[in-house]
């Protein structure tokens, strides 16, 4: 009778549910993390947004506030000019380029590191990691001389080659984790049938990873194209530069015309934002798909 008892609660379905529920403190203080976070990403894209739309004096005056006046002109004398759709169109060259090789290249190489066994796989794999500890900054000296010993400067090339290979551990690592959840059994199935590695590489693991590629490909794009330093080193030429060195137009000898530079870096951050939630779910499943193993 005791045991009878001690159950009854438990087969009830509002008591089951009740302890599923989290308490009120539980639930204000996931909520209020996530407005803080939420927060702390939301108010310096709107603060920028808002200081497109101000005169230089109503933006030093308040800086955080809404417009005094709302100055369309800024955004408007930007987008019809030629010189910002130029810059636009060399930051998708460099990016798009810088995607696809990056993932080609980290594809095919994780792909090896996770399904083909040969000597030195591990050690191969290290060293490739140890790209993730060092900043592109740290070798922009050796990185222009080889650059400009393959008479690769002022070019596209010159700026997306150390891109890509800066960007390579990164996604190996995530390629490798993707890769090894594959089941086995499909492989199996593919050598019995005659596939070698390259047809289960491309007929097979290919269309499975979509979740893997989407993730990688937007690391790729939102690194390439907020990179500041390589084509700032690399290039020379104003008509090759892309939108961050783009900012330097709005800087003057002893003065800055800081509206118009919010102005642009809201229009240029737009392609990124939206491809970011365009592709979100799929980012998220990407990243998450080694968690279990690997």
């Amino acid at each position: 009778m005791t045991d009878l008892a001690a159950t009854a609660p438990a087969a009830d379905p509002s008591y089951a549910e009740s302890r599923r529920r989290p308490s009120f403190v539980a639930a204000l203080y996931i909520y209020g993390s996530l407005f803080v976070v939420a927060a702390i990403v939301l108010v310096p894209l709107l603060t920028t947004a808002l200081g497109g739309f101000k005169t230089l004096g109503d933006l030093r005056v308040n800086p955080f506030g809404l417009p005094s006046e709302w100055q369309w002109s800024n955004y408007t004398d930007i987008l019809f000019s030629v010189r910002y759709w130029q810059m636009l169109m060399n930051s998708f060259i460099i990016a798009g380029l810088t995607t696809l090789l990056t993932l080609a290249v980290a594809a095919m190489a994780a792909f090896s590191l996770a399904h083909v066994r040969f000597f030195g796989a591990g050690f191969l794999m290290n060293y490739f990691l140890l790209g993730l500890m060092f900043p592109i900054a740290t070798a922009i000296l050796p990185l222009f001389i080889r650059i400009r010993d393959l008479g690769l400067l002022d070019s596209y090339l010159g700026v997306v080659l150390p891109q890509v290979a800066f960007g390579l551990g990164m996604a190996i690592l995530l390629f490798r984790n993707f890769f090894r959840n594959v089941p086995k059994e499909l492989f199996d199935a593919a050598l019995v049938d005659g596939s070698g590695y390259i047809r289960f590489f491309w007929y097979i693991t290919l269309p499975l990873s979509r979740p893997i590629l989407a993730t990688v490909a937007i690391v790729a794009f939102v690194n390439s194209w907020n990179n500041y330093i390589m084509p700032l080193i690399m290039l020379n030429s104003q008509a090759k530069y892309p939108w961050p060195l783009g900012i330097m137009v709005y800087q003057g000898e002893y003065s800055t015309d800081w509206q118009l530079v919010l102005a642009f870096i809201t229009l240029t951050i737009l392609p990124t934002i939206i491809v970011f939630f365009a592709a979100q779910k799929h980012i998220v499943a990407g990243l998450t798909a080694g968690a279990v193993k690997g």
